[in-house]
């Protein structure tokens, strides 16, 4: 959702991202739970699609991850300290031209005879060295100040990436926008991965119930459901075969009571808690009343 409101513009945009993005995502978790028992051509198509869910919903997912990386990067470089004295004056390129044009100025000084006026010419020597002095020294100034400045965005840069990304890129020997995105495409794949399977395994968990509530309707038929005054038969051909007793109005009225009874004769369930919890599907509470009220209805040996 949040990938699809990052990638629209107009809020009719983003909804509709994010409508497609949940859309995908789901697809993505169900598709192979519910295309399990389906005919060959069903499941071909439904792979086919699911694969395409998954590339979908992994795109989505790295850009999030890109893109939180990026924001966290954006906050971890505000909190460095900008400079807060704004360069006043002419930058290094003046004051190394006008150093230039002094130290022409100077050896032409020195380079001129001194026949008559000496002391205006050595003036004027002394003069063009101490400007050049103050030239140099300004530049040494200006150089610092770009030193600081250049230390500060290089450490900007450098808080911008995360850490742990910067140095596994560089020990892969690779850029960090590689390992980003690859990483960003991983997680979502990991992610997808243990949806598809919890979703498969939780609606597969009801299936055995099903079928063996399918299995046992025979057998129920014929060693359960006897006509009343011939008494509890033993099934004798089973060989845990186990006494059956027809059940009374009262309890027979109770669905799960009547079930579990037909179940445990039919011998497709365990007469014990964890029996009736996993035939059932119900709490351990449950299981316990249903477990006592099973073995008031069973006959002692």
């Amino acid at each position: 959702m949040l990938a699809g409101w990052q990638r629209g513009g107009s809020l009719a945009e983003r909804l509709v991202w994010v409508a497609i993005g949940v859309v995908l995502v789901v697809s993505a978790h169900l598709l192979p739970a519910l295309i399990r028992g389906s005919p060959a051509l069903v499941r071909g198509v439904g792979r086919i699609l699911w694969l395409t869910c998954m590339a979908a919903a992994c795109f989505g997912h790295a850009q999030f991850f890109v893109l939180a990386q990026q924001h966290a990067g954006e906050l971890r470089a505000a909190a460095v300290p900008k400079s807060a004295v704004v360069p006043t004056g002419p930058n290094l390129t003046a004051v190394m031209a006008e150093r230039a044009e002094v130290t022409a100025r100077l050896a032409a000084a020195n380079a001129q005879p001194c026949p008559s006026h000496c002391p205006t010419l050595e003036a004027r020597r002394v003069t063009l060295g101490a400007k050049l002095d103050a030239l140099d020294a300004e530049a040494d100034d200006l150089r610092r100040r770009q030193a600081a400045d250049d230390r500060a965005v290089t450490r900007r840069d450098a808080l911008m990436v995360d850490p742990v990304t910067a140095r596994l890129a560089a020990l892969l020997g690779t850029t960090v926008a590689r390992v980003d995105l690859l990483s960003g495409l991983a997680f979502a794949m990991v992610l997808e991965g243990v949806s598809c399977l919890i979703w498969t395994v939780a609606l597969q968990s009801r299936a055995p119930a099903m079928e063996i509530l399918a299995v046992a309707a025979p057998a129920i038929a014929s060693h359960v459901l006897e006509p009343a005054g011939h008494g509890p038969e033993t099934v004798s051909h089973a060989p845990d075969s186990t006494p059956v007793t027809p059940l009374p109005a009262a309890e027979s009225a109770d669905p799960d009571v009547t079930q579990l009874a037909q179940a445990v004769a039919a011998g497709l369930v365990r007469p014990t808690v964890s029996g009736i919890r996993q035939f059932l599907g119900c709490s351990q509470a449950k299981a316990i009343a249903l477990r006592r009220r099973l073995a008031a209805l069973t006959p002692a040996a």
